[in-house]
């Protein structure tokens, strides 16, 4: 039996695994839990897999939305058994007590189209007589291969191979070069494969194929013996394999008249069978002998360690081109974000951006329009990484094009919603609050599109939270949803300040988080200009958080009315709805 998982099967990252490796394993949103779920209807910590005496259960940890098995709410602590189905919020995950010791692969192999002219081919023969003369199990780790006889055989063998394999880690060229080498180990081998199993869909395919004789070329191979190998993780010997009734209906070995065969398979250290090596010859007075069996699962093992060690090196390079493609991602993201603070007179502008990862979901923009207004624009697109980021790109065009079109800040978000909402981006949505200042009045208007409410500092050194009564809908949930707009009286002194919740959830080591209360704590510091005030908030952040790393992109932005000189604060300003 191997190690119990959970597969998505809808949801954000179909199909993919999640191994049950621990006695309680916590499902949720947050980058700290065992299993992360990427929806942001998913709770922090929303369950979690439980081992108990060999049983597994589920339970929910208080969820938001519920935990359900089989479609019942899950109450408690549940039993899982083998084929359940758990919905949590819009993700469905099936339970898997175990996974066949086959089923995977350690990375993909890639396509075998033009890299071997093999074919498989089936020949279920009922097996009644048999000339196989020696099995041996492979399916312990790596080095569980007793070579007992013929020590200097063994020695070649091992030699020739490791350091063939040695020269290179390229897949397409390991293979060639196992056989090359097994060649002159086997002189009287005439054939030889090298099949792997699709880590994709399981199939088998032919990797490498090497003939000794010219005109011999026959690469017909037989599907029942290789999976039985693979079944079983048994090398096999057969001594005369034209005789053999195993293999009466493979016409590769009928017609090519192959007088001895061996087959072993290719495990690696975590007992996954990768494929098989099979080496044959026609020549009936040079059989393959039981020692020659022993050097051929010892080359499997040093096969499986090339192969393994060509995988995780192709895999390297991916994530290089992959690392590199989210370094220009990141250029280009950056490129869309405000290169410098608005510039208003009489006003003064602060921001600050960080996403957690190369690229985010937070945004922010300011937005001259045609009258001598200026929108500021703060949003968080719900995920991270890639997705959230694309969807932040959409925002940045967008936004200019509803606001330069729009009578007032309502129904540009309006007409963004409704734009976002027919776009169908699964299960994302977008938080966003839109201040307009016109600063010829000294009047920001306000809307909130189910953002946290600005905080307004005034000039008296208080913070009040703006248009939070007025809050509406994300982004795209709802495509006809009305937006309601709050204005407020900017008086010398008095500043905004927009945030996302990487700044207002921030974590420090012990798993405490920043809080709103903390927030108006330092917008109400004593602190004489706006560009001031965003670095004194960053600070605490800073120093709140410790050495905790970033799980969330944080974005700020403050502005505000200069004092005017010689002129003492007023009083509070009151937000009034338009």
């Amino acid at each position: 039996m191997g190690t119990p998982y959970l597969q998505i099967l809808a949801g954000a990252e179909l199909g993919r695994k999640h191994p049950i490796t621990a006695d309680r394993m916590v499902l949720g949103r947050h980058p700290d839990c065992d299993i992360v779920l990427d929806s942001a209807a998913v709770s922090r910590q929303h369950a979690a897999m439980l081992r108990v005496n060999g049983d597994y259960y589920v339970e929910d940890l208080g969820s938001r939305n519920g935990t359900f098995l089989n479609g019942q709410l899950v109450q408690g602590r549940q039993l899982l058994e083998h084929g359940d189905r758990l919905r949590i919020c819009d993700l469905t995950l099936e339970f898997f007590a175990e996974i066949p010791a086959t089923a995977s692969l350690a990375s993909p192999l890639g396509p075998a189209a033009d890299l071997a002219p093999a074919l498989l081919i089936d020949d279920d023969a009922i097996t009644r007589t048999s000339t196989i003369t020696s099995r041996l199990d492979v399916s312990a780790s790596q080095g569980g291969v007793r070579l007992s006889v013929r020590p200097e055989v063994k020695l070649k063998a091992l030699l020739e191979i490791t350091q063939s394999l040695s020269k290179t880690l390229l897949l397409d060229e390991v293979l060639p070069r196992l056989l090359d080498g097994l060649f002159k180990i086997f002189v009287q081998a005439d054939r030889g494969f090298i099949v792997l199993r699709s880590p994709r869909d399981g199939a088998l395919i032919p990797k490498a194929v090497k003939h000794r004789r010219p005109g011999h070329d026959d690469s017909r191979l037989s599907r029942t013996i290789i999976n039985k190998v693979m079944e079983s993780k048994m090398a096999i010997l057969s001594a005369d394999a034209a005789s053999d009734e195993r293999f009466d209906m493979s016409q590769s070995i009928v017609e090519f008249r192959i007088r001895s065969m061996m087959c072993a398979p290719i495990v690696n250290g975590d007992g996954e069978v990768l494929g098989v090596i099979q080496v044959d010859t026609l020549d009936q007075r040079s059989r393959f002998q039981e020692d020659d069996l022993e050097v051929l699962a010892g080359v499997a093992l040093q096969a499986a360690i090339a192969i393994d060690n060509a995988t995780l090196h192709a895999q390297a390079i991916r994530q290089q081109q992959v690392q590199r493609d989210l370094e220009l991602a990141q250029k280009v993201q950056q490129s869309m974000l405000p290169v410098a603070p608005a510039a208003v007179e009489g006003y003064c502008f602060f921001d600050f951006y960080r996403a957690a990862r190369e690229v985010g979901g937070d945004y922010y923009d300011y937005v001259e329009l045609p009258d001598g207004r200026i929108a500021v624009v703060v949003a968080d697109v719900s995920g991270k990484g890639i997705s959230a980021a694309l969807l932040m790109a959409r925002l940045s065009s967008d936004v200019r094009y509803c606001l330069a079109s729009a009578p007032n800040p309502a129904t540009a978000i309006r007409r963004l919603n409704a734009g976002m909402a027919r776009s169908a981006w699964e299960d994302r949505f977008v938080t966003m609050v839109m201040a307009v200042l016109d600063p010829r009045e000294h009047v920001a208007t306000i809307v909130n599109a189910g953002h946290m409410p600005p905080i307004l500092r005034t000039a008296d050194k208080k913070a009040i939270d703006v248009g939070g009564d007025q809050s509406g809908l994300p982004l795209g949930v709802i495509d006809d949803f009305e937006f309601e707009q709050v204005s407020v009286e900017l008086e010398a002194g008095s500043f905004l300040t927009l945030y996302t919740d990487g700044i207002s959830e921030a974590m420090n080591p012990a798993g405490d988080i920043y809080g709103l209360e903390r927030i108006h704590q330092q917008v109400a510091a004593p602190i004489a200009s706006v560009s001031d005030l965003g670095r004194h908030i960053l600070e605490d952040v800073k120093q709140f958080v410790g050495d905790r790393s970033q799980s969330d992109d944080m974005c700020l932005a403050c502005f505000g009315r200069e004092l005017e000189p010689n002129k003492k604060p007023g009083s509070t300003t009151a937000a009034k709805k338009k």
